[in-house]
């Protein structure tokens, strides 16, 4: 079965997505088939299979981002529709999608990564761009109304610098305009495109102890130097071994 809504992302339109303003990002909803979405969401892994960040510290005086990660490589252990997603995801008709909102030439390689986010009360996402090597990310939405109370928070903020600070920077969300706020409930996603000024983030969860914020992730990288640097050493553009 094919898990991503082709109708609905045939209808994005790539001249409107790159002219949205602070930087390139559209919200899709739906973005998978219904079926798909539920497929998914019941056989999400489980979080004895993430690793637990907390505290680590990031460049430029940015707050850490406390989460569990786990980071898609082959042979981990998922259900049968999570391994036919990732696959699809592979495929040539995401590729044309991204080539086509991206504006990006056949000859320029783009490096798929995948990652699962889960988070507790507490954490957040200080205001930051991503990294030069990432053209831009994707983020597809796993929580629902049913285990997941708006008041609890996790939107996703879309933030304005006016061009005032440089992406080497710890900028807090006093000083940025939001430009949007972004429900991750439902069936839905957020593909955003990296630029100097992309900054985003999300303030500290107000969840109870027992819930989650879950999230899928989809990198698209370019072959920067640090790409290579990474593959000669057995790594992906993440920087985690490829075995």
């Amino acid at each position: 079965m094919e898990y991503l809504n082709h109708e609905v992302l045939n209808k994005v339109s790539g001249e409107t997505f790159q002219r949205q303003t602070p930087y390139p990002w559209t919200e899709i909803k739906p973005t998978l088939t219904e079926e798909g979405y539920q497929r998914l969401r019941s056989d999400l892994p489980d979080v004895s299979l993430f690793q637990q960040v907390v505290g680590v510290k990031r460049t430029h005086g940015q707050l850490s981002h406390d989460r569990y990660i786990l980071h898609y490589r082959l042979g981990i252990p998922l259900a049968a529709p999570w391994v036919e997603f990732v696959n699809e995801l592979k495929g040539p008709s995401y590729e044309s999608f991204t080539r086509r909102l991206f504006a990006v030439p056949q000859n320029q390689q783009l490096i798929l990564t995948f990652e699962w986010y889960y988070a507790w009360e507490g954490c957040s996402v200080s205001p930051h761009c991503d990294a030069r090597r990432k053209l831009g990310t994707h983020i597809f939405y796993f929580n629902t109304e049913a285990d997941w109370n708006s008041e609890w928070g996790g939107h996703i903020l879309i933030l304005d610098d006016g061009g005032r600070f440089k992406p080497h920077s710890a900028p807090s969300f006093d000083d940025l305009q939001v430009a949007a706020s972004l429900d991750p409930r439902d069936n839905g996603s957020l593909l955003f495109q990296r630029t100097d000024h992309s900054w985003h983030g999300v303030r500290p969860l107000g969840c109870p102890p027992d819930h989650l914020r879950k999230l899928f992730i989809v990198t698209i990288n370019v072959p920067t130097l640090q790409v290579w640097w990474r593959r000669l050493r057995g790594k992906d553009p993440d920087g985690y071994r490829l075995n």
